[in-house]
């Protein structure tokens, strides 16, 4: 059986290897951030406070990361920005109040958005076209491989003690971006100005491709609004909303929320890989328009039905969706960018970070004062506007 990595730059293994670690560390902290916050005597709005803050740097802070990118490389920065979040989170774990905590997640906030913007930049700069859907995959795949395994690990150390989730996050992300740069900084970059066979240096000059450059390209457009869908349905309302859905709007245990997320997650996770291929196969354009097409009916389901196996249903065509939305539109910001492109990958990224803000308070607005049902209808008009947007976008892909 074919390795998934045959025929892929070294570098793409070593990216996914540090997503795996970087997710897992996440999610052994996850769960003891807003019980550590609470532990200062705070309410709930000051500890999910605590969870905004990261959330709120990473997204103003990744413009000026995609700027250090351009600057100084993807591999100094991805290990720069890994080195911030494990120094604040291990001075998060003994942080003596409340302040101190606050300020120290949010300064993980901008090494997140370092490196995830490096990461990504680097990982569509080292990979060719017709193979770029199938590295976004695996990359993808990384991250939720992390995130499934992160918080079963973070809920044994909670128990044991609220600090030391901080510190095990803090030397996995050590051991995680000492060994990316290591292994990363020794494999050449494939770009307009390096290529595989040559014996200059990777850190010579190279092109840079500007977001105006980007953003004249209608696939590029297209891309960052379905990558802010993503953000506002995926990582958003399906976390924010979803959970209470099941125990107001449908009246079960919570137990279903968690099986509907498995449903959901298992989905994603086995067509990732799968997607990547029909990424590099069929296009860009056909897979950010199924992936919205399936994403946005899965959303219709959860909209007109309360029904259980309805709702397991919705919420497995939601991560089919997400795998084509995982991987379609990231291959698109590859495609357009010439050499260093890390301010036009920044962009793509805060489109996503975006989404996961403004998505679950205007669809909580709705379930407030409307219904569960308006707010899903919501969240499948964003989905089909994308799919409306892929119909009209060119394939960005050279063939």
């Amino acid at each position: 059986m074919n390795s998934p990595f045959q025929g892929l730059p070294r570098d793409v293994a070593v990216l996914v290897a540090v997503a795996v670690a970087v997710a897992v560390g996440f999610g052994v902290v996850a769960p003891a951030i807003p019980e550590f916050a609470r532990s200062f005597g705070v309410g709930k709005t000051a500890a999910g406070a605590v969870i905004s803050a990261f959330a709120l740097m990473r997204f103003v802070s990744a413009l000026g990361g995609g700027r250090l990118v351009d600057a100084f490389g993807e591999r100094v920065i991805l290990a720069s920005g890994i080195g911030i979040v494990a120094v604040s989170t291990g001075l998060a774990g003994l942080a003596q109040n409340y302040p101190q905590l606050l300020i120290l997640r949010g300064i993980g906030g901008i090494g997140s958005a370092m490196f995830t913007v490096a990461a990504s930049a680097l990982l569509f700069r080292v990979v060719e076209g017709s193979s770029r859907g199938r590295a976004s995959g695996l990359f993808q795949s990384g991250f939720l491989i992390g995130g499934l395994l992160g918080p079963l690990a973070g809920g044994f150390l909670t128990d044991y003690s609220l600090r030391l989730p901080f510190y095990v996050y803090a030397v996995s992300l050590i051991a995680a971006g000492g060994i990316g740069f290591r292994f990363l900084s020794s494999t050449r970059a494939r770009s307009a100005a390096v290529t595989a066979d040559s014996d200059g240096p990777e850190e010579q000059e190279m092109p840079v491709t500007s977001v105006a450059e980007a953003w004249s390209h209608p696939a590029y457009r297209a891309a960052v609004v379905a990558n802010f869908a993503t953000g506002w349905t995926l990582f958003g309302v399906r976390m924010s909303l979803v959970p209470l859905f099941v125990t107001e709007g449908m009246l079960q245990r919570p137990v279903w929320t968690g099986a509907g997320f498995l449903c959901s997650s298992v989905a994603q996770a086995l067509l990732l890989v799968v997607a990547g291929r029909y990424v590099d196969r069929r296009g860009r354009k056909p897979a950010i328009i199924v992936g919205s097409l399936v994403c946005g009916l899965g959303y219709l389901i959860l909209a007109t039905s309360t029904w259980l196996p309805a709702f397991l249903v919705a919420m497995s065509a939601i991560g089919v969706g997400g795998a084509f939305l995982g991987t379609g539109p990231g291959a698109v910001v590859g495609d357009v960018m010439r050499g260093r492109g890390g301010r036009v990958v920044a962009v793509f990224q805060m489109s996503s970070d975006l989404g996961a803000i403004t998505g679950p308070l205007a669809a909580g607005f709705l379930a407030d004062s409307v219904s569960f049902s308006s707010a899903f209808w919501l969240c499948a008009g964003v989905l089909f506007t994308v799919t409306a947007l892929a119909l009209r976008m060119p394939e960005s892909i050279d063939r």
